[in-house]
């Protein structure tokens, strides 16, 4: 068999037999996890968008390979989940723009294709790190396009491609030191591959049943990288943040001006609305900035402050209502927002019955109910400020994994004012909400929100699903591990014992008070016997809140 050419229906089996091969192994890319915590879900946020794109196209009735894949990228940002699904919906949707036109697709063209697709997905990621599925991706592609001129057929493309991705995925703890010192791949990297996998054995002829199942009885060997939990490494001194009316629309190019305004700085925000330009940057140098902005405009409005990066996060209501199957095993109830119209509307998503009751009585007014392990998709988003009756809405994703497709959500809708909190954790969301004034205008409660973010400490409460090490941390199958503002900084064989020691480690002298939000597993008598530690050890005032949330046992905020 030689396929020299690859027409629409071929390029629907492929993705079609990728996205069942990913589902299969979903657990195993889930399990590939640098941190030991029961919350590895890149495989089934991977998966839930494949999915969605393989939906998509097994209804559409277009031939063209140019028109499906157009088809496959709507499908799969629409039902893009948490970081890892944004990224590879980016890396089709890129693919999507190179056969744009085609009817058949040449390797010339195809390989083309998939370079584009990696350009896409780095412009999606304002600071792309090397040793992810961005480098995999870019690698493959690559290799593909400087052989593509020796290549006989399609099988002889996907064979290369393969044995490229497959090396890029190995080398990948060389650039992350973080994987290297547990001695493991990255897992989208590793995700990306199962789908490309899919795609050539559907290409030799080789179908995979609709039905198949996840396979449950993988060997855990590696783990991966959570995109999100990497940092940047510096931190800049202003916090610069300006809205201006772009008057040079035909000199005017998102992704050149955010090329140039990089090298300034960092926690970079660039989104254009029109002819309507929004900017966020930590840098040292704000009239630089600004400078570089106003040669395309003149400003709206101006804010700088002398602070460090921060995050944010809210928002929730009244009945939830049960939302149909989305396919992804997880069930994202959303709450009701009023049918009257006001001015703001807040939608968080939020785990557990006592953490909703919470954020409905700080006056959040719609819930997707999600986070860890539970990430909303980019449709989810959408569909819920559809409900919603308000001139403005503030989305609180309250996750570092839900961040994206947040976003996402935001860029797809157009004529409603909507924007996005940078809260990464329920501490930050629940202590931002406490900034939110109704009688101020939009921008200047987000920015007092956000800037809010930067007096809170997040501490989580965890077990460790299997034996690890973490920055030169030991770590024991089953010990519990406490999260200080993400990072695993201690764990030890009780929950009690590690929860103590956490807050010891996030109480200064200058904190005032600390929130509690305990699990669904834990007792009245462990909570008090923590709260009488406090009250004994430090003058702060202690807040109770029984979160009911999976995953973490304590959610604690220091502020």
């Amino acid at each position: 068999m030689s396929t020299l050419l690859l027409d629409g229906n071929q390029f629907k089996k492929l993705i079609i037999n990728g996205s069942i091969k990913l589902r299969i192994n979903m657990k195993r890319i889930d399990d590939l996890n640098v941190f030991p915590v029961p919350d590895g879900d890149t495989g089934s946020n991977m998966s839930a968008t494949m999915t969605a794109g393989a939906n998509a196209v097994k209804d559409t009735e277009e031939t063209e390979i140019g028109k499906i894949a157009k088809v496959l990228s709507r499908g799969m940002l629409m039902g893009a989940r948490g970081n890892s699904g944004v990224i590879l919906s980016q890396l089709f949707s890129g693919i999507s723009k190179g056969l744009e036109g085609l009817d058949k697709a040449n390797m010339e063209q195809f390989a083309l294709a998939l370079r584009q697709g990696v350009e896409q997905a780095y412009a999606s990621v304002i600071h792309p790190v090397e040793g992810t599925i961005l480098t995999v991706s870019r690698e493959g592609a690559d290799r593909v396009v400087s052989a593509e001129d020796d290549l006989e057929n399609f099988e002889e493309l996907f064979e290369i491609y393969l044995k490229e991705l497959r090396a890029s995925l190995e080398r990948t703890p060389e650039l992350l030191p973080v994987l290297k010192e547990v001695g493991v791949i990255d897992s989208g990297g590793a995700g990306f591959i199962e789908v490309v996998e899919g795609m050539e054995a559907a290409l030799l002829g080789n179908m995979y049943p609709d039905n198949s199942v996840v396979d449950e009885n993988y060997k855990s060997s590696s783990s991966k990288m959570d995109l999100s939990s990497i940092e940047s490494g510096e931190h800049f001194g202003y916090c610069t943040e300006f809205i201006m009316q772009i008057e040079k629309m035909s000199e005017f190019s998102q992704k050149k001006f955010i090329e140039m305004i990089s090298p300034l700085g960092d926690s970079l925000v660039v989104v254009q609305d029109d002819n309507i330009l929004k900017i966020h940057i930590h840098t040292m140098t704000p009239g630089d900035a600004m400078n570089l902005a106003q040669y395309y405009g003149y400003f709206i409005n101006i804010k700088i402050e002398n602070m460090t990066l921060q995050h944010t996060e809210v928002l929730i209501h009244q009945d939830a209502d049960h939302q149909d199957d989305c396919g992804c095993g997880h069930d994202h109830s959303q709450s009701v927002a009023p049918a009257l119209k006001k001015k703001y509307a807040i939608v968080a998503v939020v785990n557990g019955d006592g953490l909703k009751e919470t954020f409905i009585e700080m006056g959040c007014d719609y819930i997707i109910d999600g986070g860890q392990t539970m990430n909303p998709s980019v449709e989810e988003f959408i569909q819920a400020t559809e409900k919603i009756n308000s001139d403005h809405i503030i989305i609180i994703p309250n996750n570092k994994n839900v961040m994206l497709s947040a976003e996402a959500a935001r860029d797809m809708i157009e004529e409603r004012s909507v924007h996005v909190l940078k809260a990464t954790t329920v501490a930050q969301g629940y202590s931002a909400l406490t900034m939110f004034d109704a009688t101020e205008d939009i921008e200047e409660n987000i920015v007092e929100m956000t800037n809010y973010l930067d007096k809170v400490k997040t501490g989580e409460v965890t077990y460790a699903i299997r034996d690890s090490k973490n920055n030169g941390l030991e770590i024991k199958k089953d010990d519990f591990m406490g999260l200080l503002n993400g990072k695993i900084i201690l764990s030890l064989p009780t929950r009690l014992e590690t929860t103590k020691s956490l807050i010891d480690e996030m109480v200064e002298e200058r904190s005032e008070i600390i929130t509690i939000m305990y699990g669904k597993q834990i007792n009245e008598e462990e909570v008090n016997e923590i709260v009488e530690y406090i009250e004994e050890a430090y003058d702060l005032e202690v807040d109770l809140i029984n979160g009911g949330q999976e995953v973490y046992s304590y959610i604690i905020s220091v502020e």
